[in-house]
Parts: C-alpha cells; sequence; structure tokens
C-alpha cells in the first residue's frame, strides 16, 4: 500500500511557495534572498505611466471596480490567507504598486509607484456575531456597502475582506474588490485561481476547459476554402454592422426607457449584488441540443429570463398571474433592450487619439445607451481550494459603469453562478429577476428535452 500523499497546504494549512522568476540581471544574486532585497530597493519608488485603458478606467464618469465573492466550504483561516497572498498575489507588479498624481511642466498625470506592501492594510476581518439571525441579508448588505467606499489611494487598489458567517451556501466569504485599472475581469480572475489548487489533486492547478475552433471539422479542401472565404465575408459583414451601430449609439440610438435602465448618474449609484446557482450540465443540455454555444445558451436564458420580468412589470395585480403562466405578454411592442458585452479592455488607437477623458466621455455615452452589461468567464472544470479552504463557489461583478443591471455568469465545476449587480432603486427586486433566470433555464430545458 502507497502513503498517502499529504497536501502541501490543504491539511497543513501553509501555502505553496512560489519560486522567482529567473532572469539575466538574477544571475548575480547568490541566493534568493539577496536578489529579493536587491529588487525590494530597486523597485520601491519606481514609477511607470498609466496604460491608456487604465487611464480610461480612472475617469470620474468610467471608474470601475471588480468585485468578486468566493464562497467557502469550511471557515476561513485568516492567517493562512495572509501567508499566501504574501507567497502568491503579491508577487506580481500590480498588486504592489500605488496610484500617484505626478504633476510637470505638461500637466498631472497618474503614474503607478512601487511601494512596500504590508498584507495587514489589504485585509479587512470584521468581528461579526456567528449567531445573527439573517445572515446572507448581513453578507448582501455588506457587500452592497462596499460599493460606496472608495479604495484607499495611499495604497495599492485591491482588498480582501473576510466574512466568517454562515450563509445558505458558504460557511464563509471572501470577498476581494480589485480597482479595474489593474486588469480586465478575465485576467484578474485567472490570477485569483492562479491562487488555488484543486481539490483532487492539491499539486495541480484548476483547469479550464479548451475553447473548440470553429470550423475544426473542415479537414481541407474545397469546402475548407469556401467555409474559409465564407466566414471572412460574415466577419467583414458583422463589423460594418457592429461599427454603425456603435457610432449610431454614440449619436442618438438609445434603448427604450423601461423598468431595467437607470438614468443619468445611474454609475454613481449603490449597487446591490445577488446570486443565483443553477446546473451547468442544463446549459449543456440546451447547448447541445439547439446546436449551440455556451454563450448562446445563456443569452437565450438572459432573455427569456428578462422578458418574464418585464411581463410582469408592465403588467397589473389583475394580469401577474397569468403573465408568470406565460398566458399574455404585456411587453410594449417595438421596445429595444440591448446589452453592451464585456470583454478585454486593450489599449486601443481612439484612447491614444482623443485622449483618456474624451474617450471615457465617448465609452460612457455608448454603455449608458444601452440597457444592460453582460459577461460569460469561463471556471474550473473541477471543484478547488482557496489556501486549503474548499470553494463553494465563485461570484463575480463590476460597480461603476452606467448600467442598472449588469448580469455575470460564471461556471465552476457542474454549476453555473449568475451574479446581479443591480441599482436597488430602478431594480427593486433582484431575487426575483433572479428567480425569473432560473425559472427560463428550466423551461428550456424541458422544451429541449421533447426535441
Amino acid at each position: 500500500m502507497q502513503p498517502s500523499r499529504k497536501a502541501p497546504y490543504q491539511e497543513t494549512l501553509v501555502p505553496p511557495v512560489l519560486e522567482s522568476v529567473k532572469t539575466k540581471d538574477s544571475a548575480k544574486w547568490e541566493t534568493r534572498e539577496e536578489m529579493d532585497m536587491a529588487d525590494s530597493k530597486e523597485s520601491t519608488g519606481s514609477q511607470e505611466p498609466l496604460s491608456p485603458a487604465a487611464r480610461l478606467l480612472h475617469a470620474p464618469r468610467f471608474n470601475c471596480t471588480i468585485l468578486a465573492a468566493i464562497g467557502c466550504k469550511t471557515n476561513i483561516n485568516p492567517g493562512v490567507i495572509k501567508m499566501g497572498l504574501e507567497q502568491t498575489l503579491m508577487k506580481h507588479p500590480r498588486f504592489s504598486k500605488k496610484l500617484v498624481i505626478d504633476d510637470n511642466k505638461c500637466g498631472s498625470k497618474l503614474k503607478w509607484e512601487s511601494t512596500a506592501v504590508n498584507v495587514e492594510d489589504h485585509i479587512i476581518e470584521p468581528d461579526l456575531d456567528p449567531c445573527m439571525d439573517s445572515p446572507d441579508q448581513f453578507v448582501e448588505d455588506y457587500i452592497s456597502n462596499l460599493s460606496t467606499i472608495p479604495l484607499n489611494l495611499s495604497k495599492p487598489l485591491w482588498e480582501m475582506h473576510i466574512l466568517n458567517v454562515k450563509t445558505l451556501d458558504a460557511e464563509a466569504i471572501a470577498v476581494f474588490r480589485i480597482h479595474h485599472s489593474l486588469g480586465d475581469g478575465a485576467s484578474l480572475i485567472s490570477l485569483l485561481l492562479a491562487c488555488t489548487r484543486q481539490t483532487s489533486d492539491p499539486d495541480a492547478l484548476p483547469s479550464i476547459p479548451a475553447r473548440q475552433r470553429a470550423g475544426s471539422h473542415f479537414s481541407g479542401g474545397v469546402w475548407w476554402l469556401f467555409f474559409a472565404i465564407w466566414t471572412m465575408l460574415r466577419l467583414i459583414w458583422n463589423t460594418l454592422v457592429d461599427l454603425v451601430l456603435f457610432l449610431a449609439t454614440m449619436l442618438y440610438l438609445e434603448d427604450t426607457k423601461t423598468p431595467l435602465k437607470g438614468a443619468y448618474g445611474v454609475e454613481l449609484k449603490p449597487k446591490r449584488f445577488v446570486h443565483r446557482t443553477v446546473s451547468l450540465d442544463d446549459i449543456k443540455l440546451v447547448k447541445n441540443a439547439m446546436n449551440m454555444t455556451i454563450n448562446d445558451a445563456i443569452m437565450g436564458v438572459t432573455q427569456a429570463g428578462l422578458s418574464r420580468y418585464l411581463n410582469r412589470k408592465y403588467g397589473d395585480q389583475s394580469e401577474i398571474e397569468d403573465v408568470e403562466n406565460g398566458k399574455k405578454n404585456k411587453i410594449p411592442k417595438n421596445i429595444r433592450l440591448r446589452a453592451s458585452v464585456l470583454v478585454n479592455v486593450r489599449p486601443t488607437p481612439g484612447i491614444q487619439l482623443f485622449g483618456a477623458k474624451a474617450s471615457a466621455a465617448m465609452a460612457r455615452r455608448v454603455v449608458s445607451n444601452t440597457t444592460l452589461a453582460f459577461s460569460n468567464v469561463v471556471g474550473p472544470v473541477e471543484e478547488i481550494s482557496f489556501y486549503g479552504h474548499p470553494v463553494a463557489y465563485i461570484a463575480p461583478s463590476v460597480y461603476g459603469s452606467p448600467h442598472a443591471l449588469t448580469i455575470h455568469f460564471q461556471s465552476y465545476g457542474s454549476k453555473m453562478t449568475i451574479v446581479l449587480a443591480v441599482d436597488p432603486d430602478v431594480i427593486p427586486d433582484p431575487h426575483e429577476l433572479c428567480d425569473d433566470l432560473e425559472k427560463s433555464l428550466e423551461i428550456i430545458k424541458d422544451g429541449a428535452l421533447v426535441i
């Protein structure tokens, strides 16, 4: 019988140590300690300008912050988390630099400045009553309150809140708050996942499902050439259509005012964050039955869920039961409801040409003329642990954008978490909207089973 393998930090709760990356300049140092000390002395105080995308995300009307809640199946040990962050996340350059204003002859410019980081300054551990009456409501209120408190600019723009309180779907919650200028959502979620390990194999990093290339079933020959030409023509046509719609949206094309659309200044309002976990297998069933992608399936679920919600909002009290049963459609005709699909932010010529303030105003106008923001992030295919704490769910979101509704889909194992960030003045019942999305998936799945 082989001896059981001991997890490096799951059983002993000691996080793994990251090896320093070797470079040409590191060869002159005898030991890792000497290299780290030299790097600390050389890097502290050094500055670098913000990228165009980072400047855009610091604009007053487009100041976005990412918020990710990680539910754990056990109580969180703060000491282990701090040790783990020191050895992993804080090794990343963006998490050890603070934002400074450089005043010179050309005016004030924002820059990143390297600084010594004390992990204690970034970990918040509120003293909580484990026997509180409504823990789920408390966690929801706590996370919502974070959207009203700006990040401290005197230190790197990230922090983590540890809430050791039992909720319906977790024993404890770790809440990350990271400014969007540090990176796009997909990159930051990937960075957080790099701090985790597979529960079944504590030495292994989480695995992400590989994306299948479109048209891979065409092995070659004339059909492959025809498919390639057709794909290129479709790409050119869709690009032209998107460009025209983008310009029209920037100039005048605004979505219809509905119970889902926020008013001017909604980006400054506090947000409420709720989530609902559904079966990823159900979504895959719909995907396979309809011969579509996961994105197509969840877009259909989102559209159906929003339709159910609007039907109920437009119907009067005497018609609510019929509307919920799908017997009446109370949504006005010719309604325009569009979503801004969140993608990775890259430096663009437009930001360089017009400047961050003008680009932010342009982006804000385009985004505010749509109704909601939508994102789908692929997560690990197996269960993972966060520094030895088994993870129950991952719920990322964002606030600071000019939308009253932001919908994130985050896959994790065999589950899909739907995360809503809403302006409670516009959508006072986000849990009902979660019910509508869940019910819509159930109806679509039942329909797919009979195909």
